[in-house]
């Protein structure tokens, strides 16, 4: 994973794994590459707010912790960055969806070279979940205190993501708490999330980077979430459920 798409940025101590990661200080506030990097740029992003009782609770459930350690699966946004830092965190941001789709392009040229049976044995959604994890999100047991996990699970098949819950509640401490989001039916747009204050986000509307599957249903998530409790469920007029769960 290029040092572009994974950044932690943390204040006191170390960061969970490898030590502590700095901002650049050439990164683009909108979408995450370097000014520096070359032609490409993301697309603008067309920017609205929405309010989020769900962030609420979450900061709620933080709040006196301390210096905590938060795992972010957005991009690297200098406002959510600033956001938490500010209140004694200590904050790696890991883009899931961007990591994923690039390594499914890795996996995809190697399919067009001549397989054996045992290869695609190996092609099964779980085999390559894990094989994903064998080089992504390579963090100790128990390493954060909150995991910010936004829509991403919408994203990815049925079976990516029993594996990847199963990991992410692993690196999750006990009493840790997650924010998820999920779409109750398929979304006509693709979105990034930005922290703005306390009970707001910046909804950032750009190009898919993977397309969506079919919306989870209640009890699929709560299946998921088997080793968590759920704290609070927020519907929204967006037609998007905002979850906190406590591990």
């Amino acid at each position: 994973m290029g040092l572009l798409n994974k950044l932690g940025n943390a204040i006191g101590g170390h960061s969970p794994r490898q030590g502590n990661r700095a901002l650049p200080q050439n990164r683009n506030e909108k979408g995450g590459h370097a000014v520096a990097a070359g032609p490409h740029r993301e697309p603008e992003m067309q920017e609205t707010s929405r309010v989020s009782n769900g962030l609420k609770e979450f900061l709620w459930n933080l709040d006196g912790l301390g210096r905590g350690t938060l795992l972010d699966m957005g991009p690297a946004w200098q406002t959510t960055l600033s956001f938490f830092i500010e209140r004694g965190f200590r904050v790696t941001s890991d883009d899931l969806l961007r990591d994923w789709a690039d390594f499914q392009s890795l996996e995809l040229a190697k399919k067009k070279e001549a397989m054996t049976a045992d290869d695609y044995a190996e092609r099964t959604p779980e085999a390559l979940a894990k094989r994903f994890l064998a080089g992504n999100l390579q963090y100790g047991p128990a390493s954060f205190d909150a995991l910010l996990l936004w829509d991403s699970l919408d994203y990815l098949e049925p079976a990516v993501v029993k594996v990847l819950i199963n990991h992410l509640t692993d690196i999750l401490r006990p009493g840790g708490v997650v924010l998820a989001m999920f779409h109750s039916k398929k979304p006509e747009a693709f979105h990034r999330y930005r922290v703005m204050d306390t009970n707001t986000l910046q909804v950032l509307t750009s190009k898919a980077i993977l397309p969506a599957h079919k919306p989870l249903q209640n009890r699929e998530i709560q299946e998921l979430f088997g080793r968590f409790r759920t704290v609070k469920s927020f519907v929204g007029r967006d037609q998007l459920r905002e979850n906190l769960f406590i591990k």
